[in-house]
């Protein structure tokens, strides 16, 4: 694993970008262009060829996309990283990279409802079968496990619930079947914890959120950290180790070995034939956001646990899922992974009226989510603003009622993502809602 050269705040400003480059701007700039022009035909069959590096056609990657990659790569820790589109793309590409044609998957059932949407009906159209457990169980992941696993799955730290992983323990099991650990970062962020310290190979995230940190613009970024040994078992691996097709007989393992040869399979196949591109601009946008990182997330993080304490105190709150609470159950893993602070993502579940039935739970629900005024009701996590949804009738409603229970969700929780405004005015604005029940 390569670690930064510098130090955190230093790599997220700094990382990737060279100033002295033509035209000197102090500042990344955006390349916006669809194409390149090559220096001669010899230089653009070669670039073509993967025989040369070279700026190709932006639907696999920009200048500006680059900077992004190298940035992210040097925050989680990792040798290379290929940005795209969205978040979800970004798990897509590296699962069907990883999977292949009719490969397995294990993946923890505590997930965003989008990702199992892509994982228990898209992934089944590419033939791609997904078996589901409790991440807290170390049995079900050991048992899950096939001959035909390619890789497991799951988030640093859960949404909606906020759960944080035992990554140790999941990735030994992984790792002893032979299988890579792939672990969705967005909430956690790589200022809170590095996945690849505790035993993941590959690290996902929807740059949309934390890293953009505004709700400005979509992007997805994977970072390869470069422990993964496919040539181990190159039998197991032929989209990496055997002669890949569309260029004769090159061997992308031969040819980029480790830390590198991911990169290069997900942007010259699953980019380029499927297109999740990633904008320059976006891209940019994606880069001023990460110059603050560190600095959002502490005061994130810092918000969000005084609105769980506080609303663990308050008389209409049934429970707070927030590990940085002492009583919850993930506490000590909290502790243990999360020495800079606690996600600023996390759910607390309102009282029930026993008398009510399913109408009333979401009418209850209702008066206090439309009575916010400082949250924002919005599909979004990791901004500036704060931000509230109700994960059963929005991110997580495709999921059925057991799916719901199974990852903690009920008809009463509601999910908060703590922003940078004055904490006590999230407070009162919380406490205004609650009293409308």
């Amino acid at each position: 694993m390569t670690e930064p050269t510098r130090g955190f705040s230093t790599a997220q400003v700094q990382t990737g970008y060279d100033s002295s480059t033509p035209q000197n701007s102090a500042v990344p700039p955006i390349h916006q262009t669809a194409a390149y022009e090559f220096a001669s035909l010899a230089d653009a069959a070669d670039i073509f060829a993967l025989r040369q590096i070279g700026n190709l056609y932006s639907r696999s990657s920009s200048p500006t996309q680059l900077i992004l990659e190298q940035r992210v790569a040097a925050l989680e820790g990792g040798t290379s990283a290929v940005a795209v589109a969205s978040g979800q793309a970004a798990v897509a590409v590296t699962l069907l990279a990883l999977a292949g044609r009719g490969g397995h998957i294990v993946s923890a059932h505590q997930l965003y409802g989008g990702t199992v949407d892509l994982f228990q009906d898209t992934f089944a159209d590419f033939g791609i079968e997904v078996t589901f457990v409790d991440q807290d169980d170390p049995d079900a992941w050991r048992s899950a496990i096939r001959p035909t696993t390619r890789a497991v799955f799951a988030e640093s730290i859960a949404n909606p619930i906020a759960q944080v992983l035992d990554f140790e323990t999941v990735a030994q099991i992984a790792h002893d079947a032979g299988v890579p650990v792939v672990i969705d970062n967005t909430v956690g962020t790589p200022h809170l914890v590095r996945p690849g310290e505790h035993g993941a190979d590959f690290v996902v995230h929807s740059a949309t959120k934390f890293l953009a940190g505004h709700g400005t613009s979509l992007g997805g970024v994977v970072v390869d950290q470069g422990t993964f040994d496919f040539g181990a078992d190159p039998e197991r691996w032929p989209q990496f180790t055997a002669p890949y097709p569309r260029f004769g007989d090159l061997v992308l393992w031969e040819r980029f070995g480790i830390g590198q040869a991911f990169a290069a399979l997900v942007k010259t196949k699953y980019v380029h034939d499927l297109g999740p591109s990633l904008s320059p601009f976006n891209a940019w946008q994606i880069l001023q956001g990460i110059e603050t990182l560190d600095l959002r997330v502490s005061r994130q993080s810092a918000t969000a646990l005084a609105l769980a304490e506080h609303l663990a105190q308050h008389p209409k709150v049934a429970a707070v899922h927030h590990p940085g609470l002492p009583g919850n159950r993930w506490h000590g893993l909290a502790e243990r992974y999360l020495p800079r602070g606690v996600p600023s993502v996390f759910s607390f579940d309102l009282t029930e009226d026993d008398a009510g039935g399913t109408a009333d739970v979401h009418a209850r629900v209702a008066r206090v989510v439309d009575a916010l005024e400082v949250f924002r009701l919005v599909a979004n996590i990791g901004d500036a603003r704060s931000l509230v949804s109700h994960p059963a009738s929005m991110t997580h409603s495709h999921l059925n009622a057991a799916q719901r229970a199974t990852a903690g969700i009920s008809l009463t929780t509601i999910r908060l993502s703590a922003g940078l405004e004055d904490p006590a005015d999230l407070i009162a604005d919380l406490d205004r809602a609650l009293a409308r029940i």
